[in-house]
């Protein structure tokens, strides 16, 4: 998959896709439905998405939103097909292009689509003034096709980011999954920790969740991938997510412990996948009644890894 993140300067060969348009927060079951009918023996498959997202720039206060960051979504993008990733970057000047001028400056002169596919709830343009009903007329106009995507429901209700960021934050990942159509992962390097699990018998990968919406605090069993490195595989393992109130007060970060696995994954990038919630997160009055808890929580997590 290439990506192109230089709009005004896109290459004749990057040109002429059939792209979807969207932020893809999630790239969950609706998205990939949208992308699905990009899809074309004609053209080349192409996705249109914004960096930073469009809320970061205009509502920078809003708290961490995010189900995944720009390398974790292209990550996903590639896996299921896409051969151009378009990532324009969210400017204040591209926030002020009325509907019209997105349509012709970024769909019609900068990248030259074939084809476009949007959600039916699809809006663009300065103040949002473009839908998808004047995106067909805008494309009749200029010379692309446009086709509209309905909303795809799951049993779970409507798949939205929405809907996955209430299923996390209550402690449900096998809902946010039903409506994903993959487990949710937190993403990212394995960074210097305080160590402490070390000395609890339960060394454990630190992963930063800044920027992202945060789960609800506690454990979970969890499915690992480390992504490159000596130590590249597959793994179970438990995560605790949250500020560790034994300790004080703490940043929330992304403790994951790797079962039957020994090694130093600091600087390794890894992939941590939300199975089930074991339980909320705990402030413990010392040690000892915290490493039992912990063996508890780990005997849970492989029952419940066993039939996953």
């Amino acid at each position: 998959m290439r990506i192109t993140r230089d709009i005004d300067f896109v290459p004749p060969e990057d040109k002429g896709a059939s792209v979807a348009i969207g932020n893809f927060d999630g790239v969950h079951l609706g998205h990939q439905a949208v992308i699905d009918l990009a899809r074309r023996a004609d053209a080349p498959l192409g996705v249109l998405t914004f960096e930073p997202h469009p809320r970061e720039v205009l509502r920078p206060d809003t708290p961490p939103f995010r189900l995944m960051n720009a390398q974790t979504r292209a990550h996903r993008l590639e896996k299921i097909g896409v051969d151009h990733l378009y990532e324009l970057p969210f400017t204040a000047a591209i926030s002020e292009l009325s509907d019209r001028g997105f349509a012709e400056h970024i769909l019609r002169d900068s990248l030259g689509v074939a084809h476009v596919v949007v959600g039916e709830d699809f809006c663009f343009g300065k103040g949002r003034t473009g839908n998808a009903e004047r995106l067909r007329h805008y494309g009749a106009d200029m010379g692309f096709g446009v086709t509209v995507a309905p909303m795809l429901r799951t049993a779970s209700g409507a798949a939205s980011s929405t809907a996955i960021r209430a299923a996390l934050s209550e402690g449900e990942p096998r809902v946010a999954a039903e409506m994903l159509g993959h487990w949710h992962r937190i993403d990212g390097p394995v960074i210097q920790g305080d160590q402490r699990g070390r000395d609890l018998g339960y060394p454990t990968a630190n992963m930063s969740i800044d920027g992202l919406h945060p789960p609800k605090f506690g454990v979970y069993a969890v499915l690992a991938e480390v992504l490159d490195g000596p130590h590249r595989g597959h793994y179970h393992g438990a995560a605790s997510i949250g500020v560790k109130p034994t300790f004080g007060v703490n940043h929330a970060n992304c403790e994951t412990y790797l079962f039957d696995f020994a090694g130093d994954l600091y600087g390794a990038h890894l992939s941590v996948a939300l199975v089930e919630f074991l339980r909320g997160e705990a402030s413990f009055d010392g040690v000892a009644p915290l490493i039992a808890q912990m063996d508890t929580d780990c005997a849970r997590a492989r029952e419940v890894l066993a039939h996953v």
